[in-house]
């Protein structure tokens, strides 16, 4: 009894804090699917004619950033027998880094085609991401407010998940592959998993293809209730060289993560919690 009650104030605290994390048997619960998931995985055909066979007739429109989520989904739909193809923007955020990251990855991956697409959210900013606004550091990510960052960039993943719509109908792929996540993050509305069934639900009114029958477009976004430490220990089984990627929004000329912004102490705490150290190069001092 004393087991739930805390649970249940902590449920109550979170939600009247306006942040939707999951309750902690939750959290236990989707563990367990995770594990559940990479024992499906496992059991996946593994030679190449038999992936190629598969995956030929699955394209899929894979949302890339360069950073650890988006690389783990990746590997993700690699694994699940699709054959991926990248779509990273240069949306006017703060650094090109990740745009870098996201070649490497992309090139590490062998996808079918990766496509860097331009489009300027600076005409407009509104995020720290896209204007000329001081990045937050050392916040607490551990009990987040209910107020969402100024990190958040209006609109981004509708964005870019119209744009991958756009592609996806090309190709006749009946998927997008995106990094969301609601429960360590900073609190984007655009992560949420209503969001994301919205967009599906969307996408499949929007097109020529879906009004003629010939694609149900399904959002994948595997990653949506699982914990960064989860994250870290399901693209660690699935061979990621996290070494390749970056997360930081505000990282030192060479190249170093800073540290201190929200992306960085989520990830710096989702691979303590996973036991592991993290490969890439941070700041002196952070």
């Amino acid at each position: 009894n004393d087991i739930v009650d805390a649970e249940d104030d902590f449920e109550h605290r979170q939600r009247k804090q306006g942040n939707p994390r999951l309750r902690i048997s939750e959290q236990i619960d989707h563990r367990d699917k995770l594990m559940g998931y990479l024992s499906e995985m496992s059991a996946l055909p593994t030679t190449a004619a038999s992936s190629d066979a598969t995956s030929a007739a699955r394209p899929a429109v894979v949302l890339l950033s360069g950073g650890l989520d988006s690389t783990t989904v990746l590997a993700v739909a690699r694994r699940e027998g699709f054959t991926p193809y990248a779509m990273t923007f240069r949306y006017g955020q703060r650094h090109s880094l990740e745009i870098d990251a996201a070649r490497r990855v992309a090139a590490a991956h062998r996808v079918e085609k990766h496509v860097v697409v331009d489009i300027d959210l600076r005409q407009w900013g509104g995020s720290a991401l896209t204007a000329d606004v001081a990045v937050p550091k050392d916040r607490d990510v551990e009990h987040p407010s209910a107020e969402i960052p100024v990190t958040y960039v209006p609109a981004r993943n509708t964005i870019f998940l119209s744009f991958a719509l756009a592609w996806a109908e090309t190709l006749n792929a009946q998927a997008i592959f995106i990094g969301v996540n609601a429960l360590d993050y900073s609190g984007y509305p655009d992560c949420r998993p209503e969001y994301i069934a919205a967009f599906e639900q969307m996408a499949n009114l929007a097109t020529r293809a879906g009004v003629e029958g010939t694609q149900r477009l399904k959002i994948h976004a595997p990653l949506q209730h699982l914990s960064k430490a989860d994250i870290v220990r399901l693209g660690a089984e699935l061979g990621v060289d996290f070494s390749i990627t970056t997360s930081c929004y505000d990282p030192a000329a060479d190249g170093r993560a800073c540290g201190h912004c929200d992306a960085c102490q989520l990830r710096l705490r989702g691979f303590a919690e996973a036991g592991s150290v993290d490969p890439i190069a941070y700041a002196v001092g952070s």
